[in-house]
């Protein structure tokens, strides 16, 4: 079965059912996929308030409703606990695992944030001619910590986490044009060039995600990212959090052009 032609309802049950439990970039063309914050009640203003600061990294999509695990705007019919590939749950900043399921760990009091991911603008990329490196190396998108603080909110604070793409140089306007058009999913690039201005010392030993190729024709050019609550996560301490697994996403049953403002 070609897994990348299957509908975002008939992937959702096979990752419910265990059967993929690999990373999500590529699947599903056209539709929208989502980070995923997990927090209980006590915190759940303070990071909805973080995210209405930090619109790049934090682009909200959809909020549950307390102890609901049904994202009711993005995909009704899925269960969040159960329909990512892979989560991770950090307990006082420290990530005790990963799971292919979070029933043990949710309850009545958990609400869950799904947040735009740029693999949602990558589909625009291709079709436009521009290539998407960790998908042609069948790679997680390499993720890095940078040295660029969020605009703190209540507990949360930490540093912004970027994706990168290794593009030509001359379809770097292009690229910034087409990422531009999908604000809810990160938007254009927060930075061009040089890693080491923004923190980032080996940009081949990434803090998440996959090193991917650049050729000497290529640029990096990264995206704020939605991985940027775990690393808040892992300085702020909150006494759980739970967030997918960088790369496997919540796949959502909405088309990525319902995220273009052209």
């Amino acid at each position: 079965m070609d897994l990348y032609n299957l509908s975002p309802n008939e992937i959702r049950l096979k990752i419910r059912k265990g059967e993929y439990v690999q990373q999500t970039s590529g699947l599903c063309k056209g539709y929208t996929q989502a980070n995923l914050v997990v927090l209980p009640e006590k915190y759940a203003l303070d990071f909805f308030t973080f995210a209405q600061r930090n619109p790049k990294p934090c682009p909200l999509l959809d909020v549950t409703e307390k102890g609901d695990p049904r994202p009711k705007l993005i995909a009704p019919k899925a269960d969040i606990r159960t329909d990512i590939p892979k989560y991770r749950v950090y307990k006082k900043g420290e990530l005790i695992g990963e799971y292919t399921d979070i029933m043990d760990f949710w309850n009545d009091n958990m609400y869950a944030f799904l947040l735009g991911c740029s693999f949602t603008f990558e589909n625009a990329l291709l079709n436009s001619g521009i290539p998407v490196r960790h998908i042609e190396e069948n790679r997680n998108v390499p993720m890095y910590i940078t040295n660029i603080e969020c605009m703190p909110a209540g507990i949360f604070s930490g540093p912004l986490v970027v994706s990168m793409r290794p593009i030509p140089y001359n379809l770097v306007i292009k690229a910034v044009q087409i990422t531009s058009r999908f604000p809810q999913v990160h938007g254009a690039p927060i930075h061009i060039g040089d890693p080491e201005k923004i923190g980032i010392k080996n940009i081949n030993q990434p803090d998440f995600g996959d090193s991917v190729t650049i050729n000497d024709d290529e640029i990096p050019v990264f995206w704020a990212c939605g991985v940027t609550p775990q690393a808040v996560a892992m300085k702020v301490k909150p006494d759980i959090m739970i967030t997918h697994a960088p790369g496997h996403m919540f796949i959502s049953d909405v088309k990525d052009e319902s995220y273009s403002i052209l």
